[in-house]
């Protein structure tokens, strides 16, 4: 039986991660998913925001993505994205910014398609200090 599932997140520049994990853990549209070794095939839509992966000698990474598609498959975990970057390169004072900027849009209460966009902009600042939170405290265990 085998102890780890090669792991593939790959943005539209780069591939940002190839190795093996014990498990990965992303949020799909119906919520949180747990793919360990062994787990069903399996496709679906990602919501923007953090994908962890457990590797081999109990490190874990984490990685923001805007969004995507996830696709297990026997032997491999493929995260598709058009943006992904580790957590430790994200630039919270960005974040906090497109998220202010993106709460006074919605609260100006322009054109419906000014409002998904400005939706869209909170929801990816918000998963992404979510992203820097969560690799905080796992760096204080």
């Amino acid at each position: 039986m085998a102890s780890t599932i090669r792991c593939d997140i790959v943005s539209a520049e780069e591939e940002i991660f190839h190795g093996d994990a014990q498990m990965i853990i992303a949020t799909g549209e119906m919520g949180e998913l747990g793919i360990a070794p062994r787990h069903a095939p399996l496709i679906t839509r990602l919501k923007p925001g953090q994908v962890r992966v457990l590797l081999e000698n109990g490190e874990e990474q984490f990685f923001y993505v805007s969004g995507g598609i996830l696709e297990v498959q026997p032997s491999v975990v493929t995260v598709l994205t058009d943006t992904a970057i580790r957590a430790k390169d994200l630039d919270e004072s960005a974040a906090r910014k497109a998220k202010e900027e993106a709460e006074r849009a919605l609260a100006n209460r322009s054109d419906a398609i000014e409002m998904a966009q400005a939706q869209a902009q909170l929801a990816q600042a918000m998963a992404q200090l979510q992203a820097l939170e969560k690799l905080r405290r796992s760096l204080k265990h």
